[in-house]
């Protein structure tokens, strides 16, 4: 999708191999920046950073990492987006099945205008717990997966083949990925209610398996110190804010993941509930 010279588009905070890829294909990045509480899209604002270089727009929904989603007006403004300027899509759906409190997952292959100018990706390590292994896939229209894999022929193809054969197998029977968003928002709702009466305060998630806590009522510290310190301190890890922007913009928060064993997350409760 990008040579040299080509521009992308990107929203931010975003995940960190966006902007690599496209730079190491000799393109440049336009950002728009999410900001907190809501991480928003101002689609106009989108709009007005595309000009005669822009060949790509990229997405994610649900939104790693700040746990927002897409509603079925944020698709309608992409979509005008894609038919007005004529630019690319790459939509990251990795998350696809870990969507809360009764939300539905809106995807670009529900609409024929995004679907004929965009590439859809997911993740069977999302989706089937196995993150280890790294196997996803692409959707898109014949013309534009037909030039994905001129490239992806030579950049992926070692992937293991057992758990490629033990996927197939298990997509075979009768899977029921309904069950997969109760399953990660009882976890949401025992990391939130167990931290109801910390200094922490939470920017609540509506989709992917993370959380984010504001914690400028504990530290005026920059996030990335104050991650290293917790992580010290109370023996918790987790992921500061800023380094998924490109300006570093610090607004005092940090990510929490809670795809883990209860156990787990009542411990990591336990100890920040001391901070």
């Amino acid at each position: 999708m990008i040579s040299p010279g080509d521009e992308a588009i990107i929203i931010e905070p975003a995940y960190d191999s966006y902007a690599p890829a496209v730079i190491m294909n000799g393109g440049k990045t336009r950002v728009f920046e999410m900001r907190a509480p809501d991480f928003k899209v101002d689609w106009l604002a989108v709009k007005n950073l595309i000009n005669k270089k822009t060949k790509l727009l990229i997405i994610n929904n649900p939104h790693n990492p700040t746990g927002s989603i897409f509603d079925e007006i944020d698709l309608d403004e992409v979509e005008k987006i894609v038919q007005d300027t004529g630019v690319y899509l790459l939509s990251d759906e990795v998350y696809e099945h870990l969507v809360f409190d009764g939300h539905k997952h809106q995807s670009i292959l529900t609409r024929p205008g995004l679907k004929e100018r965009g590439m859809a990706v997911f993740s069977f390590g999302k989706s089937l717990h196995a993150t280890g292994w790294k196997i996803g896939y692409l959707i898109a229209n014949p013309f534009l997966s037909a030039e994905f894999r001129k490239i992806h022929q030579f950049t992926v193809f070692s992937v293991n083949s057992p758990a490629q054969h033990g996927i197939a197998a298990y997509l075979e029977g009768n899977v029921d990925w309904s069950k997969l968003s109760g399953f990660f928002q009882q976890k949401r709702d025992l990391l939130q209610a167990g931290l109801q009466n910390s200094r922490f305060s939470p920017l609540i998630s509506a989709g992917t398996y993370f959380q984010l806590y504001d914690y400028s009522n504990i530290s005026a510290q920059p996030d990335y110190e104050f991650a290293k310190w917790l992580t010290r301190e109370y023996g918790v890890a987790t992921i500061p804010l800023s380094p998924f922007y490109t300006s570093d913009l610090d607004q005092k928060l940090v990510r929490i993941c809670f795809a883990k064993k209860e156990e787990t997350i009542l411990n990591a409760v336990e100890r920040l509930l001391k901070v």
